[in-house]
């Protein structure tokens, strides 16, 4: 008679654990269309599903159809990636990593500089580079940790399919792909990995 006793405690402990982890991030809807509730449901799902305390560094999400993903003020999502919740992952990570090293600003500044010197001319707007040239580098770093986290969470294949959909950041994500042991290597040196 214990078993079921026993049986039934760990199923409780496990939802619990479930609905803490969907209840540390609040997700909103902008206009609470369709694909935003979808969005926010499969976006919900997500985060129930992978432990990402160590990536989460705001806990307010906006789910807006129409907006471009952003980090701030708010972290902003569109519904671009309704279907694909790897691709829904990468880019909740993408964001919440700009807060990451928004709060590392000195020590980003720096990577910036050594980049700049490994890196003199960089793409400035989409779809190759980010919207300023100071963006484009920041990016290097940002997405760098962005398939850092992804690799752990879904594995490098997935990770490997996630980057090669991304229809933004080309240059970025490609010359992540070519030069990554040196990003790695500033990123270090920067003291930027995530702990």
């Amino acid at each position: 008679m214990k078993a079921p006793g026993i049986a039934a405690g760990c199923l409780l402990a496990i939802v619990s654990t479930i609905a803490c982890a969907a209840d540390s991030v609040n997700v909103d809807t902008n206009r609470n269309t369709d694909r935003e509730r979808q969005t926010k449901a499969e976006l919900e799902k997500i985060i129930a599903s992978y432990d990402l305390s160590k990536y989460t560094f705001t806990r307010k999400v906006v789910i807006e159809e129409k907006a471009k993903n952003h980090a701030f003020p708010t972290l902003t999502l569109n519904v671009r990636f309704l279907n694909s919740d790897d691709e829904l992952l990468s880019s909740f990570l993408h964001e919440q990593l700009h807060w990451y090293l928004r709060d590392h600003s000195r020590d980003m500044e720096a990577a910036v500089a050594q980049l700049k010197r490994f890196y003199p001319r960089v793409p400035v707007g989409l779809p190759e580079g980010a919207d300023t040239e100071y963006s484009t580098y920041g990016h290097l770093v940002d997405c760098y940790l962005e398939i850092q986290a992804d690799r752990v969470l879904i594995g490098r294949e997935r990770t490997d399919a996630v980057i090669r959909k991304k229809p933004w950041y080309l240059w970025i994500y490609k010359t992540e792909i070519e030069d990554e042991p040196r990003i790695a290597a500033v990123v270090k040196a920067q003291r930027l990995d995530i702990p």
